[in-house]
């Protein structure tokens, strides 16, 4: 394993042991470069809304998580995305099953973040775009201690 992809494992853990989605959406690394993260995730028939699609809101709450998980590494575990608004657009449903979530940085300014996250289907079809603003807040657990 890459250096990246095994620091990032602790932040993954990390979010998996202390957060509920962290355990919901089985991430696993793929790729990261400064201002950009690619990570594999699953949504799983507790996603699904009674049509058999992945709703909407866990397409949003998985974007919000991949969007956050690159701030916080990128801050080296210092400060968390408080989420101010997420804007998302649909461009075609998703099933319960594997996908692949990434995000990139629009603007991380001393208080403020700005960041694109997208989700696509197996066969590499983009599903949903979210864009993520957020006040940086001092994080109360720090993945140094």
């Amino acid at each position: 394993m890459e250096k990246t992809s095994v620091d990032f494992e602790k932040y993954l853990n990390f979010h998996k042991e202390y957060g509920g989605t962290g355990k919901l959406y089985k991430f696993k690394f793929l790729e990261y470069k400064k201002g950009f993260l690619k990570l594999e995730a699953e949504f799983s028939a507790m996603t699904l809304n009674p049509n058999q699609s992945v709703q909407g809101g866990q397409m949003n709450s998985m974007l919000d998580d991949v969007t956050s998980l690159l701030v916080i590494y990128e801050s080296k575990g210092d400060y968390y995305p408080s989420s101010t608004n997420l804007h998302s657009i649909h461009h075609r449903p998703l099933f319960a099953g594997k996908v692949i979530a990434t995000a990139e940085v629009i603007k991380v300014g001393k208080k403020i973040a700005s960041i694109k996250g997208e989700l696509f289907t197996k066969e590499g079809k983009l599903a949903t775009t979210l864009i993520h603003s957020a006040v940086l807040v001092k994080a109360i657990s720090n993945l140094k201690k």
